[in-house]
């Protein structure tokens, strides 16, 4: 007897162990398992602060927790969803869902060419089985049944006469539920088509966030990167084929209950898609909460709002100055804000450079739309505006204007205060229309307040291959479930008759996964109305 030859130490080596890995990751387990895996690793992505969304937040986080947080950052718990170990599991369970389903296609469009199985030797074996003795050939009841069994795929057999059947046998198969193993192909490639969707928005899209303050000259015009405060963009979005449009904040409207908590935020907007377009010319819209003004393709939502007090400064030589400036809210329910805003001298007061610089304003402070005081200290009892008030430092000396580094525009640099580059020139509390005035005769007054608006910009070319691939997910995992697979098969046998009348011994047996399949306790009656003649509800079959 000659050995089998053994397999070379290649085959051994390399192409057993890829052929069994291709296996188990193409196999439906497999796909399950990745699946629930993609989902805990989102978890992360959900409950910690992320990097790309708001990274002063995660930064804070991260020092708030020494070396833990260190590890977390260092494991890309901050970015999930751009980390290496998040990617891998995307592309193993977009690769093992590609390799299941590919050769099912092909089995499930086998199935449909193959005709309804032969019926089993012994129907009685089957768990639903009926004998019944009828009236006619086996020809006759076999047309009579055929013609029962519509919607069903069915085929009629003739069984030669044997040891089994002297007088020979007529078998009628028929099948039906074929559409649930499509529905589950449906469901599988539609999330197949979610996940490829999902990444190809990641890649072509980008979201960009902006502060506008209401009415007024601020405008934000979708022509390039550097015009959003924040922008995150996927790898194929270099910033410069951005939809074209402009968008102004006319006035924001925020509706509270009689709790004090925020019921609506209303924001009305004029805006184009034509940029070169003057602006008596702009169409208006409202922005509500998620109620986004779609523009060019992209969507545009108000996130957050908050008070922008208004300050003028009058210097000495009786020229003024005014601004308005956002101020970040430290307690969204009472929206005490705080933040900061610098006035340069007017050209020509200090002919001297240095001197010039040394007489700059800065402000920083506290803004309460519904002042409340403990002693001195200035409280907010509610967002609800109510005769404002601000608190406030100002300062005299190098605001840093001119130094070219980049500053917060909520807060003033710490280690200009330190370096006594700014000294404190007074510390008082202002109601709206009130004014302090400094020792070298600047005066320095609150004149009121405007809202502003934090609009973002998103764009996402796949959303509508998103919508369309849930929907047809849902579609098929309704018709899986809902559709039910079964079988049937009729053995019609001549029998003997004294009186000369044909008559046809026939054995019914049905197949189905579980009761709940169709093949319930009503069988019998199902099998006796094929064979009576009577017309079967679709419902039953």
């Amino acid at each position: 007897m000659t050995r089998p030859a053994r397999p070379s130490a290649f085959s051994r080596l390399l192409v057993t162990p890829l052929r069994k890995f291709w296996r188990e990751l193409t196999s439906m387990r497999t796909a399950l398992a990745l699946l629930f895996l993609l989902a805990l690793a989102a978890i992360p992505g959900a409950l910690l602060p992320q990097r790309d969304l708001n990274e002063s937040k995660t930064e804070t986080y991260i020092a708030d927790r020494g070396t833990m947080g260190v590890w977390m950052d260092r494991v890309g718990l901050f970015d999930v969803f751009g980390s290496g170990w998040f990617t891998a599991i995307y592309l193993l369970l977009f690769i093992s869902l590609v390799g299941c389903l590919t050769p099912r296609i092909w089995e499930h469009f086998t199935a449909l060419r193959t005709p309804p199985v032969p019926a089993p030797r012994n129907l009685k074996r089957l768990p639903r089985h009926l004998t019944e003795t009828v009236d006619g050939t086996p020809e006759e009841v076999a047309g009579q049944v055929s013609a029962n069994l519509r919607g069903w795929r069915r085929t009629t057999r003739e069984v030669p006469p044997g040891k089994a059947y002297p007088d020979g046998a007529v078998e009628v198969s028929a099948e039906k539920g074929y559409l649930r193993e499509f529905g589950n192909l449906v469901f599988h490639f539609a999330l197949l088509a979610l996940l490829v969707t999902i990444a190809a928005g990641k890649l072509f899209g980008y979201e960009g966030t902006r502060t506008l303050v209401a009415g007024d000259d601020q405008v934000l015009c979708n022509t390039s990167t550097a015009v959003y405060d924040s922008f995150r963009s996927g790898a194929m979005v270099d910033g410069t084929d951005l939809s074209p449009f402009c968008i102004r904040v006319d006035d924001f409207e925020a509706e509270f209950l009689p709790s004090g908590q925020p019921d609506m935020y209303t924001s009305d907007v004029s805006y184009t898609t034509d940029v070169s377009a003057p602006e008596d010319e702009w169409k208006t819209g409202t922005i509500r909460v998620n109620e986004p003004l779609r523009l060019a393709g992209d969507r545009v939502y108000v996130l957050g709002n908050g008070f922008a007090p208004t300050f003028t400064v009058t210097f000495p030589n009786g020229e003024k100055r005014t601004q308005t400036a956002p101020y970040l809210p430290q307690d969204t329910s009472t929206m005490l804000s705080d933040g900061a805003m610098r006035f340069d001298t007017p050209a020509g007061m200090y002919p001297d450079e240095d001197e010039r610089r040394k007489h700059q304003i800065a402000i920083d402070g506290l803004f309460a739309p519904d002042p409340a005081y403990h002693s001195t200290l200035l409280m907010s009892q509610s967002a609800i505006v109510n005769d404002p008030a601000v608190a406030i430092r100002v300062y005299v000396g190098d605001a840093g204007l001119d130094t070219g580094r980049a500053q917060s525009v909520y807060m003033l640099d710490r280690d200009l205060i330190d370096q006594g580059r700014l000294v404190r020139q007074a510390s008082v509390n202002l109601n709206q229309g009130e004014s302090t005035t400094l020792p070298d005769g600047t005066v320095v007054s609150f004149d009121g307040y405007k809202r502003w608006v934090s609009m973002q910009v998103s764009h996402d070319p796949a959303q509508n291959g998103v919508l369309i691939s849930s929907i047809v997910m849902l579609a098929g995992l309704v018709v899986s479930l809902l559709v039910r697979r079964r079988r049937i098969w009729f053995r019609l046998v001549p029998a003997a008759s004294d009186d000369g009348q044909r008559r046809t011994v026939v054995e019914v047996a049905g197949l189905a996964r579980t009761d709940q399949a169709g093949w319930g306790e009503g069988f019998d009656e199902q099998a006796r109305a094929l064979l009576d003649g009577s017309r079967v509800k679709p419902g039953k079959l």
